[in-house]
């Protein structure tokens, strides 16, 4: 296996979920990443936000963390071979509202990585937009649905269950990679 330095945020990812799930803890990938993978690297993230979906305790998480080379700083864990830090989000697993429904599972030559559909990625981002106005976000939104395969319509309908129906259909051409 390739030293944690040379790692991508996806092999990264993967192996550091792989050794949790030996201990028997399950973590989920969200966020930022999630935009820089989906994106094949047009966005780049410096952390990995772990959605910690069975609520385990945080002195098991760091047992893990340490045994491979990560150390707890504040609410982060960083390694002194990558500049990438990760940081554990309690649970449930979520966009807005709702519950995450699909997770996605992709074999890496580090383990494998679970991380949130391109569809929930994007509500994911939209979420902050919707939420906080955060340019950034629908930025990151748009990113992802023009380049890997999104459900617009389940965007849509979540929109409306988060009270945003009027936003999204203000940014719908974007998210559909068609500017106008």
């Amino acid at each position: 296996m390739k030293p944690i330095g040379q790692m991508t945020c996806a092999e990264l990812a993967a192996f550091i979920e792989s050794c949790l799930r030996e201990k028997g803890i399950d973590v989920v990938l969200t966020g930022g990443a999630c935009v820089s993978i989906y994106s094949d690297g047009k966005y780049v993230s410096m952390d990995l936000d772990l959605v910690n979906t069975l609520f385990a305790k945080k002195r098991e998480i760091r047992e893990v963390m340490q045994a491979i080379g990560f150390w707890e700083e504040g609410r982060h864990f960083t390694h002194p071979d990558t500049d990438l830090f990760v940081e554990f989000l309690a649970g449930p697993l979520a966009v807005g509202e709702e519950p995450v429904r699909e997770v996605h599972e992709i074999s890496l030559e580090t383990g494998i990585l679970r991380i949130i559909s391109p569809t929930d990625c994007v509500k994911d981002r939209l979420a902050a937009y919707y939420h906080w106005n955060d340019a950034q976000c629908l930025e990151q939104a748009a990113l992802v649905a023009q380049t890997r395969v999104i459900d617009l319509e389940e965007v849509e309908r979540w929109s409306k269950v988060e009270g945003k129906i009027d936003d999204f259909s203000r940014i719908k051409h974007r998210l559909a990679g068609r500017e106008t």
